[in-house]
């Protein structure tokens, strides 16, 4: 297809980012006005409860080609993504988030990628400027984890930002799961992708909206969504326990009836049930993970709701 037919939907999920929404919507646009092609950006407000919406009706009556959907609450950056997703129009669509850490000046490495064929060219990060050491290594540690255990390959040290097909985009939103685990949706759906690097740089304002506790919510769905390792890890511990068990009571009996040794008494008897009793609970939780997904699954609830759509006033004509 040609340049100049295409149509180029970003999809840009915000919640409180009035810091920086502005300066990340004038990069973005000038970087649109170079490509050559027609552009939409689809703002999606998940809930924002600081003067985002307000910055962002001053950017859509600045600007042309830029759409607002605004969510009635948070719904979480997940289901905001898919929100935006229903609402584009493009034959090639970005999906970039807003803090300026994943640069919009990447977006024409993207899209000659696509014009090369490819359904999904998603950005690789080889830095990650101005993160601790900690979540660096908790997010290297998750990447291989998630890796090895999903049934699918999920690219290591990839974010959301990425460009897809609109074949793309209808297969993922044919997938109305709650529990919805992006990354994984992305290679779930297959066709061909291709990684582009580059290095992540510091966020620009703001603070970000995840800490520790949400990042590790967010391993636990992503662990439940794409594998049962948990549940046949914990079937595997139980034969061994019971393998272990089943020695030791062996050992037990033979220095007795050999020996005459006295069977340990209540220490190790209480060893014994706290353990057993710690293993047995954290198998449960983890088998009531499972069942709460299935439970939120069988609702069949809406993904989420809109309380206001604003229409772009039309599609912008990027320069040749």
């Amino acid at each position: 297809m040609e340049r100049h037919k295409v149509l180029l939907s970003v999809v840009a999920p915000a919640y409180n980012e009035e810091a920086v929404i502005e300066e990340f919507h004038r990069r973005l646009f000038d970087v649109l006005q170079k490509l050559g092609c027609r552009f939409e950006v689809i703002y999606v407000n998940d809930g924002s409860t600081d003067q985002t919406v307000e910055c962002l009706n001053r950017i859509r009556q600045q600007y042309d080609g830029v759409k607002i959907v605004d969510l009635s609450r948070n719904f979480g950056k997940e289901i905001a993504m898919t929100a935006g997703f229903d609402h584009s129009h493009g034959d090639a669509v970005v999906v970039i988030d807003t803090d300026l850490q994943d640069p919009p000046e990447l977006i024409p490495d993207l899209l000659m990628e696509w014009e090369n064929g490819y359904d999904a060219v998603y950005a690789q990060r080889d830095s990650r400027e101005g993160e601790t050491y900690l979540k660096k290594f908790t997010a290297k540690v998750f990447y291989r984890i998630i890796g090895y255990m999903s049934q699918v390959e999920i690219p290591p040290d990839t974010g959301d930002f990425r460009l897809l097909s609109r074949r793309a985009v209808d297969a993922l939103g044919a997938l109305r799961e709650h529990h919805r685990f992006m990354k994984g949706l992305f290679a779930w759906i297959g066709y061909s992708q291709k990684a582009v690097i580059y290095a992540r740089d510091r966020r620009f304002a703001g603070e970000t909206k995840w800490n520790y506790w949400k990042l590790w919510n967010f391993a636990i769905e992503g662990m439940t969504s794409f594998s049962i390792g948990p549940l046949k890890m914990f079937s595997y511990l139980g034969l061994g326990t019971s393998l272990v068990s089943f020695l030791y009571a062996c050992v037990i009996i033979y220095k007795t009836l050999i020996f005459g040794d006295p069977v340990a008494g209540y220490p190790s008897l209480m060893v014994v049930i706290l353990f057993l009793g710690g293993i047995q609970l954290i198998g449960m939780g983890i088998v009531g993970e499972y069942l709460g997904r299935m439970f939120n699954e069988t609702k069949n609830r809406p993904l989420y709701f809109v309380k206001e759509c604003l229409e772009p006033a039309g599609h912008v004509e990027g320069q040749s």
